[in-house]
């Protein structure tokens, strides 16, 4: 049994799992037209590569990476491509972004698939290709390219599956450790291989006694040890979950490679043995619907299906909702229109109703009783934190390491006085981005001006050696010889 170590702060909130992990993964019905973005990863956005009026198969390529910190988009079905337009997604900005429109064609064709390669034989370089073509991103939440992940030169000593899932109401993890623990075993095999981890943990809340008897019968002939940590929110953060399993802290402005550590989750691990073994890129997930719907269960969930078509075949609303969250009540933000789509982030669409959130609380005035100091995993002031946000006063909210923040929302779970705090903090961040996006405007402006003046001196010196050049040489007055006179 593995000694474990504790972090700082933390809540036992309600869990509320078992409305939606009671019943087996469902596949989800086919939509007739999928919304699929192009921007479906941390990093640039993908290019696309098909056109309107296109036809496509399952699995094809319609969007290439751009860059190295960039992934892959594919089509989650035959059909034809309608349209490339901006669209509204799944953002807390409720903005639009690109994508594509493709109406299915009830066939659900797919591409020719390779065959399963042996990844032992392969240079690691290949495999992380294959990874990065294949659009595997991080399905934990932060959705980073798999492939920079494992393009690593540090030594990796602990690598960590995690399959915490502390977030309140989400279960698609479980589920796919109940059902898909030999296939997340054989995903996690690959990932080994390449990083050659000293030890490989396997992380689960003690709340998930199915899915640790899955995980540990499909480990019993390796060497990895599956660890029951304490169900405390948010232990499955990656910071949290390395100081918990290891005793090591991940440095500010720092990743857990930093300290010999990589962390990938359960849902990545799948998604690398469905590509390495049989050549499919990343076109579904599974998604927990629940809250106030009829019908909670886990869905296995094509990108670009809209949350509303996911609502139906869960029977529906239930008393209607105040809001409809992505990613669970803690973390999540809230959707502006139940016709966004999936993407390769939703681990959960949660129907809520304000009767969920403290914030249903008139908010009143910050009493500085400390509770906030004494929740927050990152060991912040969030208090101060607040007084600085609110005041717009940037500087100070960064020198008290407003980006150490992870948005968990404990500060706000505990908060006597019911002020949005994680809200303040998600401004202060946006604005200090806003800004840094202004400075590096203005700097380019600056750089290209400054570019500008030199070219334009530049030519004006060739011109004027050129004009020198083609002046008449003034032949010298002749010296009259004295005789001569």
């Amino acid at each position: 049994m593995k000694d474990l170590f504790s972090f700082h702060g933390g809540v036992k909130a309600a869990s509320h799992k078992s409305e939606s992990n009671q019943q087996p993964i469902k596949s989800s019905i086919l939509p007739h037209v999928l919304t699929v973005p192009l921007r479906q990863h941390t990093g640039s956005i993908s290019k696309p590569l098909v056109k309107a009026g296109d036809h496509v198969l399952k699995g094809q390529m319609i969007g290439k990476p751009d860059g190295y910190m960039s992934a892959a988009i594919h089509a989650p079905t035959s059909g034809r491509v309608l349209d490339i337009d901006n669209k509204l997604v799944p953002h807390p900005s409720g903005l639009l972004d690109l994508c594509v429109l493709i109406e299915s064609d009830g066939e659900d064709r797919w591409i020719n698939r390779r065959e399963t390669v042996d990844y032992k034989s392969l240079h690691p370089k290949k495999v992380y290709n294959l990874l990065r073509s294949a659009g595997v991103v991080g399905l934990g939440g932060a959705v980073v390219p798999t492939a920079v992940k494992l393009n690593t030169s540090t030594a990796i000593d602990t690598l960590i599956l995690n399959g915490s899932e502390c977030g309140p109401w989400i279960t698609c993890d479980d589920l796919l450790m109940r059902e898909r623990a030999s296939e997340i075993i054989s995903g996690l095999h690959i990932i080994v291989h390449i990083l050659q981890p000293r030890e490989v943990l396997v992380s689960i809340e003690d709340d998930k006694p199915q899915a640790i008897s899955e995980m540990e019968a499909a480990c019993s002939s390796t060497s990895y040890r599956v660890v029951k940590i304490p169900t405390r929110y948010p232990s499955g953060s990656v910071k949290q979950l390395v100081a918990l399993l290891t005793g090591r802290e991940i440095p500010i402005n720092g990743l857990p490679v930093d300290i010999g550590v990589q962390c990938f989750n359960v849902g990545t691990a799948y998604a690398v043995h469905r590509t390495i073994e049989f050549g499919e890129p990343v076109i579904s997930r599974v998604v927990t619907i629940t809250g106030h719907v009829n019908q909670p269960q886990n869905m296995e969930v094509l990108f670009g299906t809209p949350f509303s078509h996911l609502i139906n075949q869960s029977g529906g609303y239930r008393y209607g909702v105040d809001q409809l969250i992505m990613g669970g009540p803690m973390m999540g933000f809230a959707v502006h229109d139940d016709q966004v789509p999936v993407i390769k982030a939703t681990n959960c669409i949660f129907a809520a109703r304000v009767a969920n959130f403290t914030l249903q609380y008139p908010v009143r005035p910050c009493i500085r009783c400390g509770v906030c100091v004494d929740v927050c995993p990152m060991n912040l002031l969030p208090q101060q934190l607040y007084w600085y946000a609110r005041a717009k006063e940037l500087d100070r909210v960064k020198d008290y390491h407003l980006f150490s923040c992870i948005e968990c929302g404990c500060c706000s779970y505990v908060c006597p006085s019911h002020i949005p705090l994680v809200q303040y903090y998600r401004y202060a961040k946006s604005e200090i981005w806003a800004q840094e996006k202004e400075k590096q405007k203005a700097d380019l402006a600056r750089r290209r001006y400054r570019a500008r003046v030199a070219r334009l001196e530049h030519k004006k010196q060739i011109r004027e050696a050129k004009l020198q050049e083609k002046a008449p040489v003034l032949m010298p007055n002749a010296n009259y010889n004295s005789r001569d006179m």
